[in-house]
């Protein structure tokens, strides 16, 4: 008996009665009471059960359905089992709560069994369920250039490079370049983007080539300047945000005097070739905008909600000087005043483009910055986003309509043609759609993220589709393709009609009647 004893103790450990099974326990019974062996392992056993560790309390079907087929298959042996022992305890002791432990645990058996089409639908419902703000913000291009300069050694050039191409904020560069010289394609002249070479001279479209050069680094110099001064004058505030505290100010990559000197740099570079190279008047809408985006739409940020209109009118102002230095034609012409370029009969198109990105600025903004509205409440930036949500979701709405009438007058002043209303119909559909889900749902269940998605799309569509549908565009590939008109059959029908009108004027006078003589 000492020895069967002793051989079943060590079948686990002294922690873990349960692995002894039922039927050695009756054919072994414990000695009698009284007996000091009874008391000393009675009292080991009850300390051992006390000391061990609480089992995990995943007590879920999936479990009992697994281990019932186990049990099937291999009888006894599926009693010996570390985890249905410990299952088989917490059965047995049912008076105790689940922890928190215990959930997680249940939940994590859960996981492992579930299918995962079924997992995707309940993250779905949880996230729609709670409201949570989904990220939609792209990961920064600064951000993501001051990382890689950080990694570079101290005295490399690359390291500078970076850090100073990251003040430029190149993604916003890039797409007020796009606005810039898409309303400069865009202008009704035939030697902007004309198929049919016979159509320009070969002198003007050269020049005009010249100009789109100059115009193009003019305007991406003066965007690096504006873009500069705004991480000037916040970096303390840059650096309470998730989205900004990466910036090469904030991490003291580039030193705010070497930030203000670059700044000076490419203003003064880019508004000089914008003044030489295009016309004077396109060189003061770009001086205007740097003055606007640093010096009254950056500290306005922290002011009034208004501060939105003033960005939108920032973004609205690339598109108008991309059309005003296609109206100067040439690097050389300067008899046009400003009101000519501006206030003219042939300024419309450039106003209505303007119009397109002034109302694109809303949907676009509004529903990124729903995304990190507590970011902006605590940073102290007035953003409607968290002042009055409701609000933030109607002006989205209301200017995402909006582009319907602007994209119908450019079709009405001639600027593009038929295939225009088309392509402008479905993204600006798309875009109101998205739009009136933000204001339904305020935000949430995705809305958010569905409006900012259709506002990075539905912009190059309209511009790229502008470009493709110009007026006249295509003119000379439908003339070479299906032949021109015989215009000898015209200078022929033309003589035949004055040659008809000479005979009638001729036949007019042999019939007028003569006077006859008068008599002397």
């Amino acid at each position: 008996m000492i020895l069967l004893r002793s051989s079943l103790r060590r079948v686990g450990s002294p922690g873990d009665p349960p692995l002894l099974c039922s039927q050695c326990l009756r054919r072994n019974p414990p000695p009698p009471a009284g007996t000091n062996r009874f008391l000393s392992t009675t009292a080991r056993l009850q300390s051992a059960i006390a000391n061990r560790p609480s089992p995990s309390k995943a007590l879920h079907k999936s479990y009992f359905s697994s281990n019932k087929k186990l049990g099937f298959q291999n009888g006894l042996f599926t009693s010996f089992s570390p985890v249905n022992a410990s299952h088989q305890l917490d059965s047995s002791s049912p008076s105790r709560a689940p922890t928190e432990t215990d959930t997680s645990s249940a939940n994590a058996a859960e996981a492992t069994s579930e299918l995962p089409h079924r997992r995707r639908k309940r993250l779905k419902d949880e996230a729609a369920q709670s409201n949570a703000a989904e990220p939609v913000i792209p990961p920064d291009a600064s951000a993501q250039l001051s990382t890689f300069s950080s990694t570079l050694p101290k005295t490399s050039i690359r390291r500078k490079l970076a850090a100073f191409l990251a003040l430029t904020k190149p993604r916003l560069s890039f797409l007020i370049l796009l606005t810039t010289t898409s309303a400069y394609g865009m202008y009704p002249i035939s030697s902007l983007l004309a198929l049919d070479p016979a159509m320009t001279p070969l002198p003007t479209l050269s020049t005009s080539t010249l100009t789109f050069f100059y115009l193009t680094t003019g305007t991406f110099l003066s965007c690096c300047s504006a873009n500069t001064l705004n991480m000037f004058f916040e970096p303390k505030y840059d650096a309470l945000m998730s989205r900004t505290r990466n910036r090469p100010l904030v991490r003291g990559l580039v030193s705010p005097h070497g930030a203000v000197i670059f700044a000076i740099i490419t203003a003064g570079l880019g508004l000089g070739l914008l003044y030489f190279g295009t016309n004077p008047t396109v060189a003061g809408l770009s001086a205007a905008n740097i003055a606007l985006y640093a010096f009254v739409y950056t500290p306005m940020k922290r002011i009034h909600v208004v501060n939105t209109w003033v960005g939108a009118l920032v973004g609205g102002i690339p598109p108008l000087m991309g059309w005003v230095a296609a109206a100067g034609q040439t690097a050389t012409t300067g008899h046009d005043t400003w009101r000519d370029m501006l206030l003219s009969e042939d300024s419309i198109g450039g106003w209505l483009l303007a119009a397109i990105l002034f109302a694109w600025q809303f949907p676009h903004f509004n529903a990124l910055s729903h995304t990190i509205r507590e970011e902006y409440k605590a940073a102290g930036y007035k953003m409607m986003c968290w002042t009055n949500p409701a609000r933030n979701a109607r002006v989205a709405l209301r200017y995402s309509v909006l582009m319907f009438p602007i994209s119908i007058g450019l079709w009405w002043v001639g600027v593009v043609g038929n295939g225009f209303l088309v392509g402008s119909t479905f993204a600006n559909g798309w875009l109101v759609k998205e739009a009136y889900r933000f204001w339904q749902h305020q935000g949430a269940n995705g809305s958010a993220r569905g409006l900012f998605w259709a506002s990075i799309w539905q912009l190059p569509i309209l511009l790229v589709g502008g470009l493709v549908t110009k007026k006249g565009l295509w003119d000379g590939v439908w003339r070479n393709a299906f032949g021109q008109p015989d215009e000898d059959e015209d200078e022929d029908y033309v003589y035949y009609d004055d040659e008809e009108a000479t005979a009638g004027e001729t036949v007019s006078q042999n019939s007028t009647p003569q006077s006859s003589p008068v008599p002397s």
